[in-house]
């Protein structure tokens, strides 16, 4: 088999880890009757919770961390590729890792991913993000083989730093992924501009499961989660903000047409950054 058909779980978490847990088991095993090989849930799958002190009264580390080993088992019951958008788990030192997992259908973790970029900003609305007040921020860019094609691991505020996503297709990587948990406010503006860029610029696959509605930590997220062809055009999209699924079908060969057409990586060029002054006439 060379396509298989992938899918993105919307969801919108709250406080309980178990409620969480439930509402995303439900989903996945929605698609996988639907026929999905790959399923992703969003960032911050386990828990969605603003307040330190109670993230940390509910989450634990990677060992003992509940959603982790039932989609383990998920993954197994279902044959199915599961990759765990993200995770909140705990950290020796009073940090939290924002870490995705790929888990393989005999239940196995292939692939690990810290986020690397802390969303640390103050929005025009009012809105203030200090993830790094919490969260301890990866260091390493990841690839993992699926059995139709090599895949890269991002999180949400990650599809802002391009350089990322082009060393993963530099690694052969056809595609990309960006489970997220948008602010609504940013999501409205840059979502799928963003989404899309990533996927023209690298003739690649972008899937990129989200977080969507008025959550019970008070925070609103976009929802509308993507998939997005090489060539840039929007394979499927959950166009609401609602838990449900979207699924369409990968072709690893149509990334490799894309960059045939515009071949981008291969004429990349190393270049020197020189004052107008210092420059050669």
């Amino acid at each position: 088999m060379t396509a298989f058909t992938a899918a993105c779980i919307q969801m919108r978490s709250g406080r309980s880890v178990a409620d969480n847990i439930a509402q995303a088991e439900g989903l996945i095993r929605e698609a996988a009757a639907k026929g999905a090989h790959y399923v992703q849930t969003p960032e911050m799958t386990n828990i969605l919770e603003r307040t330190r002190a109670d993230l940390f009264a509910k989450i634990t580390d990677e060992a003992g961390d509940p959603t982790l080993a039932r989609f383990r088992a998920l993954a197994q019951d279902l044959g199915i590729w599961l990759h765990a958008g993200s995770l909140a788990i705990r950290l020796d030192g009073e940090q939290v890792a924002n870490r995705a997992f790929l888990i393989a259908p005999d239940g196995g973790v292939r692939a690990r991913y810290d986020k690397i970029h802390m969303f640390d900003v103050d929005l025009p609305n009012g809105e203030s993000w200090r993830e790094s007040a919490t969260y301890r921020p990866g260091t390493q860019s990841v690839v993992a083989d699926l059995p139709w094609l090599r895949m890269g691991l991002a999180v949400c505020y990650d599809v802002r730093f391009p350089a990322i996503f082009r060393s993963q297709a530099r690694q052969g990587a056809q595609m990309l992924t960006m489970p997220a948990a948008f602010t609504r406010q940013t999501g409205q503006a840059h979502w799928h501009v963003l989404q899309r860029s990533r996927a023209i610029e690298n003739g690649a696959f972008v899937v990129s499961a989200a977080q969507g509605g008025r959550h019970e930590d008070g925070r609103e997220t976009y929802g509308h989660s993507l998939i997005v062809g090489p060539w840039g055009e929007v394979l499927a999209e959950a166009d609401h903000d609602e838990p449900g699924i979207a699924l369409a079908e990968i072709r690893p060969e149509e990334a490799a047409a894309a960059r045939q057409r515009i071949p981008a990586i291969a004429n990349e060029r190393d270049f020197v950054l020189a004052r107008a002054e210092e420059a050669l006439p």
